[in-house]
C-alpha cells in the first residue's frame, strides 16, 4: 500500500554536499550524532538481524534510524559524516534487501498458488498492539509495512478531486483492521465481499489473498482502480475485481458481505443503505463498517451488530429482515 512517507530531511544529502569543517561540534550535535553511530555499529553487530524471521526488527530498525536522520541534519567535520552515512546506507541496503526477499517470497507463493497462508500468519505473530482488532484507530504499523511491500503499489500521485462534497477522501484500511474482518467474518468459497469506496483495493486484495471468499472493489476515481487492478495482475488473483462506479448505482445482487470505511456521508450514505436494505429483504446479508459511518449505520433497525459498535476498530453487523 501506499504510506506516508518520513522526510529525511538531510543526514544524507548533507554528507553529500560540501558543509562547514569544524574542529568542534555543540554538544548537542555531537550526542545526536554518537547516538546513531552507536546504533549503527549494534545493528551491524547484529548477525540474527537479517534472518528472515526477524521482519518486524528491521522495520523497526529501519524507523529508527530514519528518526535519527530526521534529527540529525546538522554540520559538521565532512569526513566524520561522511564515513557514518556510507556505514548507515550500507546497512539499510541489507535490511531492505533481506525484507524485499520476504515480500517477493510471498508474492511468488500469491502467484503460483492463488492465495497465501503466509499473510495470516505474520498477522497473528504482530506486536499485541496489533493483534486482531486490540488497537483501534487509524495509526498505521508493522503490519501496513509488510502489505505495502507485498502488494507494491506505485502512488497515483496528488489527491483527486472529490465530485461531491459528501464523498470521503480516501485513506486505506489499516491492516490490523482489515485481518480482524478476515478472521471475523469467516468468508467461505461461496461468499462474495463488495467493498463500497475500496480505494485502491485493500480490502478485496487481502480477502482474495488469504480467503477462498472471490471479491469487488467499487471505486469511483478512475486513477485507484487501474492501481488496484495492476496488482492483481500482477499477483495472478483471478477472484478480485474492481469496477469503476458510482456505489449508488452498482450492483450488489451478489454480495454476501459489503465493507464500508466511511466512503461517503449525508444523503449518499442514505442512499448506499437504502440500496442494503433491499438487498437484505431478499437474503441474509453482513456489513462490516469502519469509521464515522459506524453509529450511522448502528442505527438501522434492519442491522444487528455483533459487538458494541466503535468508531475506531471493525464492526460486523448482520441482517435481521430474510431468513
Amino acid at each position: 500500500m501506499v504510506l506516508p512517507k518520513s522526510d529525511h530531511c538531510g543526514l544524507y544529502s548533507e554528507v553529500t554536499q560540501s558543509v562547514e569543517t569544524r574542529l568542534f561540534l555543540p554538544m548537542g550535535e555531537q550526542r545526536l550524532i554518537d547516538d546513531l553511530r552507536r546504533l549503527v555499529r549494534r545493528l551491524q553487530e547484529d548477525a540474527t538481524l537479517l534472518e528472515p524471521h526477524e521482519l518486524h526488527r528491521r522495520l523497526e530498525a529501519l524507523d529508527s534510524l530514519d528518526a535519527r536522520f530526521a534529527e540529525g541534519c546538522l554540520p559538521g567535520a565532512e569526513t566524520d559524516l561522511a564515513n557514518l552515512y556510507q556505514d548507515t546506507k550500507g546497512l539499510r541496503l541489507r535490511l531492505e534487501a533481506a525484507n524485499e526477499f520476504v515480500c517477493e517470497s510471498i508474492r511468488h507463493e500469491i502467484r503460483r498458488d492463488g492465495r497465501t497462508a503466509s499473510l495470516l500468519r505474520w498477522a497473528r505473530s504482530a506486536p499485541d498492539e496489533e493483534l486482531g482488532n486490540r488497537a483501534g484507530g487509524l495509526g498505521y504499523g508493522f503490519l501496513d509495512e509488510l502489505i505495502s511491500g507485498v502488494l507494491r503499489f506505485e502512488d497515483p500521485g496528488g489527491n483527486p478531486v472529490l465530485a461531491d462534497p459528501e464523498m470521503v477522501a480516501y485513506q486505506p484500511t489499516p491492516a490490523r483492521h482489515i485481518f480482524h474482518l478476515i478472521e471475523a467474518a469467516e468468508l467461505a468459497v461461496d461468499d462474495l465481499l463488495i467493498d463500497l469506496g475500496s480505494g485502491l483495493g485493500h480490502v478485496p486484495l487481502l480477502v482474495s489473498i488469504c480467503t477462498p471468499a472471490h471479491s469487488i472493489g467499487i471505486e469511483l476515481e478512475l486513477s485507484y482502480v487501474h492501481q488496484a487492478r495492476q496488482c492483481a495482475e500482477r499477483l495472478n488473483l483471478n477472484r478480485v475485481a474492481f469496477l469503476q462506479q458510482d456505489a449508488r448505482e452498482a450492483d450488489l445482487s451478489a454480495g454476501t458481505i459489503f465493507y464500508l470505511y466511511t466512503p461517503f456521508t449525508g444523503s449518499i450514505l442514505r442512499s448506499v443503505l437504502d440500496r442494503l436494505r433491499d438487498e437484505a429483504s431478499q437474503r441474509r446479508i453482513r456489513v462490516c463498517t469502519y469509521g464515522p459511518c459506524t453509529p450511522v449505520i448502528a442505527e438501522e433497525p434492519w442491522l444487528e451488530a455483533s459487538a458494541a459498535p466503535s468508531t475506531d476498530r471493525m464492526t460486523l453487523f448482520r441482517s435481521r429482515l430474510a431468513g
